[in-house]
């Protein structure tokens, strides 16, 4: 079948002077239709046909994000289309390597269309039975299907499964069930539609004015809102503008923009160009972090695509509009996070914030007015402009709009990305999508916000998860990372964690955050050791308010949060502590205490020839014991003993 981009009549006058009104079908780059009618008729046959082909007959969508080919994904999608060669069924069913399917914990996953047939981890073994069993015979293998965690029945399609049951998926919409690589596959499905009607039939203001009422609100983690931010810049003077979109994710445990990356590329270039019409760029910049190979490899391949079709470039669809996008690479820093400093890395200085204002909206990268969104923030746009303001803003809450895509990671059952309407409480998140806690053990916290966000205590399970919500608790809906902690965590250790990322992702330039933060992790590292007073805590929320109120950017202003926020709700695990010397969660080491059971030591001596420093005594006729003044506490006699006799407390 000929390829969207040349399925055309043969009779063709247009000229790149008068190119076909249908330009997203029919290039200009030679005489291939006589009029605009027939190249509309002509595309409406091959997407027809395309999507016949494509809901007709079988599709195997395998996941190839970062997560799942790590676990092997990329030789089984070679190892699939081998065996459907052996079998002479390469015509009849199309292998489709996606981007994420967003159920990480499960993969490599399969979703076999037109069925909805969800697998899970996938491995090389199983291909010659799923072509056998599920491809020609239309059999269930069901050792890969998965089982909904609400009614714990055995699930066949995708979207009956507990993961996706509640998501909203609208910026996931194609992720894991189009090809990233293909243009082809965006188009068909409605893709750069809402850029087409933004620059044909509504000017730079109406743009923003539709962006406004959206409601859509920045995803990078201020949440301040999109249309106001793009007409503070569409306002300032100067012919020269740029757009960047800030995809330089740096949370522990967040991977949202990497999956909208390697899944769905086209969507954020088509925000991009959504934005630089509405404010007057015709340059922009994708920023993103070098440890991210295969979505910047995805985003190389869809701008050469977008160039080639004229999407990008000079005269976008004869309109007289220009833009151009470039990817720049940053080396890992967190602090590039903030976009007085990522601009400046852009601009081949070292990357550190500066004082605003004046703000980027007025003078930016190379000193000219710029606007800043993250990845997320762009591939809403397509969606707003294609569906509009008011469909967009039937989903989330009065002030906080629309979805929201948090990467769930932790002690949770089903890690993954996850896409949610705004308003969404914590425990559908993390109970109903995520399906509760590893091995059934008890909720402590959810970390929600990254470095810079908050841990919210069980009592508050029930929160809507909203920009003004989160704030009043002391936390914040960030970038979107949710890391989740059962009772085995020590909150102390982990707000030690955490300021020790932010400190050492300083960069230094401020006071207040170069050495508070440093200050603040002494005192936790004291606190941990059984080393603390009880006036640390005073010092530490003191010290707390000191770098949140005084800091330069946003990571010294919020670095203090997991501090506070543990403080507020996990009190008496720090008395504990510094009181009674024990850590509750009993994680942290000085704090420990290992004792042998005599009732259960079965006098093998495991315990004793592991011990680093023979600090353990007894043979076969006595049992064993522990001198505590020589442990130093490694837990390896715990480790080694195979009946449960050592305990520590």
């Amino acid at each position: 079948m000929k390829s969207l981009l040349d399925a055309c009549c043969e009779r063709c006058t247009h000229t790149p002077e008068k190119p076909c009104q249908d330009y997203l079908f029919c290039r200009t780059e030679g005489p291939i239709c006589h009029d605009d009618s027939s190249c509309q008729e002509k595309r409406k046959q091959f997407i027809e046909q395309k999507r016949a082909k494509t809901s007709g007959s079988k599709r195997i969508l395998i996941c190839a994000g970062t997560g799942c080919a790590s676990l092997g994904a990329v030789s089984i999608v070679q190892a699939l289309s081998d065996e459907l060669e052996k079998h002479g069924l390469t015509d009849r069913v199309e292998v489709v390597p996606t981007g994420c399917h967003g159920f990480c914990e499960q993969g490599p996953t399969f979703i076999i269309e037109p069925e909805g047939t969800l697998y899970v981890k996938v491995s090389l073994e199983d291909i010659p039975e799923i072509i056998n069993e599920e491809i020609l015979n239309g059999k269930r293998i069901e050792r890969l299907l998965t089982v909904n965690s609400t009614t714990l029945q055995t699930t066949t399609q995708f979207n009956t499964n507990s993961f996706f049951e509640k998501q909203e998926r609208v910026v996931l919409k194609n992720c894991g069930f189009i090809d990233p690589k293909s243009i082809e596959d965006y188009i068909i499905n409605d893709g750069y539609k809402g850029f087409v009607k933004a620059v044909q039939n509504l000017s730079s203001d109406e743009v923003i004015e539709e962006v406004k009422k959206s409601g859509l609100r920045g995803r990078g983690g201020a949440g301040f809102s999109t249309g106001l931010k793009w007409s503070f810049c569409r306002q300032a003077p100067g012919d020269k503008k740029y757009i960047i979109c800030n995809a330089d994710e740096g949370d522990p445990g967040a991977f949202m923009d990497r999956g909208v990356l390697e899944g769905d590329p086209h969507s954020v270039i088509e925000g991009m160009l959504i934005g630089a019409y509405a404010i007057g760029a015709d340059e922009g910049y994708v920023y993103c972090r070098a440890e991210y190979p295969l979505a910047i490899q995805h985003l190389e391949v869809a701008i050469a695509q977008a160039e080639k079709i004229g999407l990008l470039g000079d005269n976008i669809l004869n309109t007289g509009f220009n833009f151009r996008l470039e990817i720049r690479q940053g080396a890992g820093a967190f602090v590039c996070g903030e976009e007085t400093a990522l601009m400046a890395s852009i601009e081949g200085k070292r990357g550190m914030p500066r004082v605003r204002p004046p703000f980027p909206a007025q003078s930016g990268l190379w000193g000219k007015p710029t606007n800043i969104n993250n990845v997320e923030t762009w591939s809403n746009l397509p969606h707003i402009l294609r569906n509009g303001a008011d469909w967009y803003g039937s989903f989330g809450t009065e002030k906080s709009k629309g979805t929201k895509i948090f990467a769930l990671t932790g002690q949770v059952n089903n890690t993954g990305l996850v896409e949610v309407p705004m308003g969404t409480t914590l425990r559908e998140i993390i109970f109903d999508i995520g399906g509760g806690i590893i091995n059934n053990r008890k909720f402590k916290a959810v970390q929600i916000g990254g470095p810079s966000g908050g841990c919210l205590p069980e009592e508050l399970l029930d929160l809507q998860v909203d920009y003004e919500t989160l704030t009043k608790a002391g936390a914040m809906v960030g970038s979107g990372g949710l890391v989740i902690m059962d009772e085995s965590t020590c909150m102390v250790d982990i707000a030690r964690f955490f300021l020790n990322f932010s400190q050492s992702e300083s960069c230094g330039k401020c006071t207040p955050c170069r050495e508070g933060n440093k200050r603040m992790w002494e005192i936790l590292d004291r606190i941990v050791k059984g080393q603390g007073e009880m006036e640390d805590l005073e010092r530490l929320e003191s010290l707390a308010m000191v770098v949140k109120d005084t800091s330069l950017c946003g990571l010294g202003q919020n670095s203090p949060n997991p501090i506070l926020s543990s403080l507020k709700y996990f009190r008496g695990e720090f008395e504990a502590h510094i009181k009674d010397k024990k850590c509750p969660a009993h994680v942290c080491t000085a704090l420990l205490t290992y004792f042998i059971e005599v009732d259960k030591c079965k006098k093998c001596g495991l315990c004793a020839k592991n011990c680093p420093v023979n600090c353990i005594s007894g043979d076969k006729n006595n049992p064993y014991v522990i001198d505590s003044s020589k442990c130093i506490n490694c837990g390896t006699c715990q480790d080694k003993c195979k009946f449960g006799a050592v305990i520590k407390q």
